[in-house]
């Protein structure tokens, strides 16, 4: 979920105390009172505009309510618009820091977070942000209308209570550090939003109704179908906060929308918008060029991070027959070349992902610890027997290793699970081909594919590529009719209940859900329930790297892989930004937030 923030603050070991800020296992790197992040310019000017280009596949947007599950709403509306009770710092992980709230009381036994709102918060339409609008987020985040991931996520908060005006505290079913991480990011909007003539409509019904956030920006000129701009609040209550001074530069953030890859790369050359993420390496290594970036107009970055790598997969469906038995999911993996298409398709750009939580602490390696065993050892009649030993490893095909001997490999397994080649095709005993049909919302993606399912051929498997409409394409995903499809999932170093939603079996039957693979393992479950429960990071870690080992050697993912660098091209004439790079960036996000707009340079 989007709105789960690495957030983090202050630890109150013995008894309960208010602070403001929370933290997951240490002490907060900003002091009370702080003035301003490390990684911006307090004294930014105000001003300008910053052009933008959408990277989402829709072509266009149908709502202004982005926490409903039907349509589609604008690129970054959520943060413009929503503030919430506590934010995150770009330069610590497991950090969160009052917004909304100036004030975080987590009970010594953990079951209970109060906040106490600033006094000085307010919605775009003048009201004051209070204790009744924090529970009408909450009750309608975890109503019928709204992404069951928000459900999931907060499955352990048993309730909310208004104290008074503007004191809340939500109660918790259980002990669990990170859920004060959770609730304090939650988007908040107001109780007047969706009401019309004094009655207040269902909120799936609110759909093009103006949003009642508290955020930096609202919503302005609207081109349907090609641009939305955001307009800063002059008035915005916060912008005088420490975790908000130097941040919200730009006067006007427009989002355009092209309809695909290559019209938004030769609208960047034109000078259409200010700045572009990249996430292509043949785009990047050679069509990122022209009269612009020879001139020092636009300028290509590659900034350096130390996010979680994340795990960016091709996703199996598990509902689907074909994939139940592990040998026929393992090799399909084995049949993958990534050394050669890293070589030849991605310029050396990339590495291999592996498992759920590379790059972090969390990450699994070598043998199982004595205390991940004690872990596994209860659970072993759902967990596959490989994962008792090393970690591990993506398939190579260099050095000792070869395509060649991993088909072999792939072939013995399938042989092993009941399929042969006849007729040309590798068939189940009752005659069935294997054939598998990758869904995605583009036609770039077939370029990638079609290696792999040159070597899936010749295993006697049919890979079909299917490109479709991106609102098909969402559609067929909410109700899980497909066989494969490509997930980029986001890393994280403190894990936790998002992970129920993602491979929890009682997600794997809810509609919409993050749960693709449908996977149902009460091994699983079991494990996510000790990381969420962890009450220290020496509890977390032999709980998260053994659920990667289970999760990674039941080859429901296929890996693919992942950079440590955000490269984006962007307009050196128009743009200027802080000299210090923040390491947990998330992307042009960085540059949303902390960048400001140069005077006007002359042709």
């Amino acid at each position: 979920m989007r709105f789960l923030l690495a957030l983090g603050g202050l630890l109150c070991a013995a008894s309960a105390c208010a602070a403001p800020g929370y933290a997951l296992w240490g002490e907060l790197k900003y002091p009370p009172g702080f003035t301003h992040f490390d990684y911006v310019n307090p004294g930014a000017p105000k001003g300008g505009e910053l052009r933008l280009v959408s990277n989402v596949r829709s072509s266009t947007f149908d709502k202004y309510n982005p926490f409903t599950i039907k349509g589609s709403a604008p690129a970054y509306l959520t943060e413009m618009l929503f503030d919430s009770l506590l934010v995150g710092s770009m330069d610590e992980n497991g950090a969160g820091y009052g917004l909304l709230a100036e004030d975080v009381n987590v009970a010594p036994d953990g079951l209970s977070a109060t906040f106490v709102l600033r006094n000085t918060a307010r919605f775009h339409n003048g009201d004051p942000v209070l204790a009744q609008d924090v529970k009408f987020s909450f009750d309608t985040l975890m109503g019928p209308y709204t992404s069951p991931g928000y459900k999931t996520a907060l499955e352990d908060v048993a309730g909310l209570d208004v104290l008074d005006t503007r004191t809340v505290r939500f109660r918790f079913k259980k002990p669990n550090r990170e859920l004060p991480l959770t609730v304090g990011g939650l988007p908040i909007f107001s109780h007047q939003w969706g009401v019309e003539g004094g009655k207040a409509k269902r909120f799936d019904e609110v759909v093009m109704d103006i949003p009642i956030g508290s955020g930096p920006y609202r919503i302005g000129p609207v081109n349907f179908g090609k641009d939305i701009t955001y307009v800063r609040d002059p008035a915005y209550w916060a912008r005088d906060i420490g975790v908000k001074r130097g941040t919200e530069n730009f006067d006007r953030i427009t989002v355009k929308i092209y309809k695909d890859n290559t019209a938004r790369l030769e609208a960047l050359k034109a000078g259409e918008f200010d700045l572009m993420r990249f996430f292509s390496a043949g785009d990047w290594a050679r069509r990122v060029n022209g009269k612009r970036f020879d001139t020092g107009e636009l300028v290509k970055g590659e900034f350096q991070h130390r996010l979680p790598s994340g795990f960016q997969s091709y996703v199996l469906n598990l509902r689907r027959e074909k994939f139940k038995d592990v040998r026929v999911r393992q090799a399909l993996g084995l049949a993958m070349d990534y050394e050669w298409m890293n070589r030849q398709m991605f310029y050396g750009a990339y590495q291999r992902v592996n498992g759920l939580f590379g790059n972090t602490d969390c990450g699994a390696t070598g043998l199982p610890s004595p205390q991940e065993l004690a872990l596994m050892e209860p659970l072993r009649k759902d967990i596959p027997a490989a994962a008792f030993g090393p970690m591990t490893v993506p398939p190579r095909t260099d050095g000792d290793s070869s395509l060649r001997a991993n088909l072999r490999r792939a072939q013995a397994l399938l042989q092993d699970a009941g399929w042969t080649v006849r007729d040309g095709s590798l068939r189940n005993d009752k005659g069935e081909p294997l054939v598998i049909e990758m869904l995605d919302s583009s036609e770039s993606g077939v370029r990638v594919v079609s290696p792999w399912a040159r070597n899936l051929e010749k295993l006697g498997i049919q890979l079909n590529y299917r490109p479709v409409d991106f609102a098909l394409y969402q559609q067929r995903l909410s109700k899980f009719e497909f066989d494969m499809i490509s997930i980029n999932y986001p890393g994280t170093n403190n894990p936790g209940q998002e992970f129920a939603d993602l491979f929890g079996s009682k997600a794997a039957d809810v509609e919409d859900s993050g749960n693709y693979n449908g996977l149902r393992n009460p091994a699983v479950d079991a494990l996510i329930t000790r990381m969420t429960a962890a009450k220290s990071k020496a509890d977390l870690l032999p709980a998260c790297r053994a659920l990667e080992r289970v999760i990674s050697h039941s080859h429901v993912l296929i890996p693919q892989w992942t950079a440590t660098t955000h490269r984006m091209a962007y307009n050196a004439w128009r743009l200027a930004r802080p000299d210090v790079v923040p390491p947990y960036s998330p992307g042009e996000s960085w540059a949303i937030h902390t960048w400001w707009a140069r005077p006007a340079k002359a042709p």
